[in-house]
């Protein structure tokens, strides 16, 4: 029973730290700017999709600690990288899109639109949680062409920067979840 509750305890801990990154966001302009400074690394651009995987596996093994904390680390992965040498037109392009969007007036539209970043974090750790393989690849699915039909409809041509990394993280996914399937299938098969 303790040790249920500390691992509770910490999934708010890496809840509350999710948030206060988010606070720091919004609250800091130094932060923000370098924070964005970083995320012109594309490599944070193919890493961020993949800790949905993470957060799959701990809604399937029914661990709200370890789903925190990989909501906390894809958060956080805009600016493990160093600032790069070199930065596509087009990136920059998007990520200033994505700043001033941001920073500019927030009213109910753009309120609700944002509320669809946690209903997706929560469909797809209750499929996971449900274990629920298909609903699962389905949910990461969606949020990945929904990410990309956002960029492309608002930023136009600097939104097409994002497709090869949401869809390489998306190809990534569903190749595990195929594979996770066949096993799975083939241990209730077997009767394991």
């Amino acid at each position: 029973m303790i040790s249920t509750l500390k691992k509770e305890a910490l999934g708010f801990l890496f809840l509350l730290l999710t948030l206060a990154f988010i606070a720091a966001m919004v609250c800091s302009r130094s932060f923000f700017d370098w924070a964005f400074e970083r995320h012109q690394n594309q490599w944070s651009w193919y890493l961020r999709p993949l800790f949905l995987l993470p957060y799959a596996y701990f809604a399937y093994q029914r661990r709200f600690s370890g789903m925190m904390a990989s909501v906390l680390a894809l958060f956080t992965s805009m600016f493990w990288f160093p600032v790069p040498d070199q930065v596509s037109a087009q990136a920059l392009e998007f990520l200033a899109f994505e700043q001033d969007y941001l920073q500019s007036e927030w009213g109910l539209g753009k309120t609700l639109l944002m509320l669809t970043v946690p209903i997706a974090f929560w469909a797809l750790g209750l499929a996971f949680w449900r274990r629920s393989l298909l609903m699962g690849g389905v949910v990461m699915a969606v949020v990945a062409l929904a990410k990309i039909t956002w960029s492309i409809i608002n930023a136009q041509e600097a939104g097409t920067s994002i497709v090869v990394p949401a869809l390489t993280g998306l190809a990534v996914s569903a190749g595990l979840l195929l594979i996770v399937y066949r096993v799975k299938k083939a241990k209730d098969r077997r009767g394991v």
